[in-house]
């Protein structure tokens, strides 16, 4: 189905055929038909379908079928990462360049006061992330009181990352659900997340596009197994081989992909490291590097594995496998886009083998191996010294407990009591006299003034 043959205004025609599109891909050719009648949708489809083109199409559709003046938002798209809420915004801003539509992205990371400001001025369309969302609702910045599409991108998402708190917030804050359009995309329709839909939705249309192969067509799977200590030297024996221009390499925790980083370079491989705690404008200086070719390999957490579009990824490394089966679709799923080629090669060393079963499981399919000659392994690179962990740093510290005689057999010297100070000797101490007693003799009440205490000798 082409997208001239759908009730598609003119001024979005445009902006889809400089985009370059001209015929629907499946999740499109099925939802469209129904989103531009005004019908809230539940969609399922893989990754790199298509899905934001295709809420995005209903979504200025909606608005400029009712006309009105620009002041408050009238369209909010909630997506669960920041990398997600950058992608929509520039396909928003290319597919409806000639509707003359204000989209402003709100997330953390950046400037508060520019995306403050930004809000105050005016915008129609607002895609953000819950958290700084509900920030700024709180403070009064802008309204959802005129909002008439609604889209949750990658809903599963939000329950992984622990969102759906915030969400339900937001959800509350809008006009009632018949009174505006619900979009609800996502990789998998679970039962929480059509409890949500139903909860907060118009009876919407469930549409699920689910292909034979739950990964891209044209990606070429391959794995290879390797103990931990020769992952290093394979990787680069891989990289010399193949030539690899533009490759992702995701690993599962932050202090790996430190060490990685490390060993690339020392070894003439340029590379650089996203992840979760990374500044986000560096975060984004990085990712425009990948994407314009200056930086040939970037190593990045699950955090770079949904919701980013980069043209012309050659090579997706798995140097770590996933410990979730869904996460291991979505990295691969960053090559072989918009109907390109690419590969995928995984490494599984004694811990990644253990998630294997599961991912196969998975994708209903198994993953072609191949073993690896002994030429293909590079022995002789630049090692480099793993970066330690945070507790290690602590420990390490000048003036620690365990500081600078850490590693050496001699134990640390203990401190030295104090020595006792000497007790004066009271008159009461002489007397026999115990402290209980001397404790009473402070708790007693004084006489009143002239009062004459009894005299012993009258008692006897």
């Amino acid at each position: 189905m082409r997208f001239d043959e759908l009730p598609i205004p003119d001024l979005v025609l445009r902006g889809i055929a400089e985009a370059g599109f001209s015929e629907c891909t499946p999740i499109q050719e099925q939802t469209l038909p129904i989103t531009l009648t005004g019908t809230d949708i539940a969609g399922q489809a893989q990754t790199g379908t298509g899905k934001t083109a295709a809420f995005l199409i209903s979504l200025f559709t909606r608005l400029l079928a009712n006309e009105r003046p620009a002041g408050r938002p009238r369209a909010l798209i909630l997506a669960p990462t920041r990398e997600l809420v950058v992608q929509i915004e520039a396909d928003a801003k290319q597919l409806g360049a000639h509707c003359s539509f204000a989209v402003q992205a709100i997330y953390g990371g950046v400037d508060y006061m520019k995306q403050k400001n930004a809000l105050l001025d005016g915008a129609d369309i607002i895609v953000g992330t819950p958290g700084r969302l509900i920030d700024y609702l709180k403070q009064k910045i802008y309204s959802l009181k005129d909002i008439e599409v609604l889209v949750i991108d990658e809903a599963d998402r939000m329950f992984d990352l622990g969102f759906i708190a915030d969400l339900r917030f937001i959800l509350r804050k809008l006009p009632p659900f018949e009174k505006r359009q619900n979009l609800m995309f996502s990789a998998t329709l679970n039962p929480r997340v059509m409890e949500l839909a139903y909860e907060f939705m118009n009876t919407p249309t469930k549409v699920s596009v689910t292909p034979e192969s739950m990964t891209a067509e044209r990606v070429e799977q391959l794995l290879f197994h390797c103990s931990r200590k020769e992952k290093f030297s394979l990787l680069l024996g891989l990289l010399r081989r193949d030539g690899m221009a533009r490759t992702m390499i995701f690993i599962n925790t932050k202090r790996e992909g430190e060490h990685l980083h490390n060993l690339l370079n020392a070894n003439n491989f340029p590379c650089k490291v996203i992840s979760g705690d990374v500044e986000q404008r560096k975060r984004m200086k990085i990712l425009d590097d990948f994407k314009d070719g200056t930086l040939p390999i970037l190593i990045a957490t699950d955090v770079a594995s949904r919701g980013l579009h980069i043209d012309g990824v050659s090579h997706v490394i798995n140097y770590d496998l996933p410990q979730d089966c869904e996460d291991y679709v979505h990295r691969i799923g960053r090559t072989a886009r918009a109907g390109a080629e690419g590969k995928a090669i995984s490494l599984a060393d004694e811990d990644g083998a253990f998630f294997l079963e599961a991912i196969e499981e998975y994708i209903k399919i198994k993953i072609p191996t191949e073993w690896a000659d002994d030429g293909l392994y590079v022995l002789d690179y630049v090692r480099t010294a793993r970066p330690k962990r945070v507790q290690d740093l602590k420990r390490d510290k000048p003036g620690s407990a365990r500081g600078a005689d850490r590693g050496t057999k001699k134990p640390l010297p203990r401190a030295k009591p104090a020595a006792a100070k000497p007790v004066a000797v009271t008159a009461v101490a002489e007397s026999g006299e115990g402290t209980s007693e001397k404790k009473k003799r402070k708790r007693r009440k004084k006489k009143p003034a002239g009062e004459k205490p009894v005299e012993q000798s009258g008692q006897e």
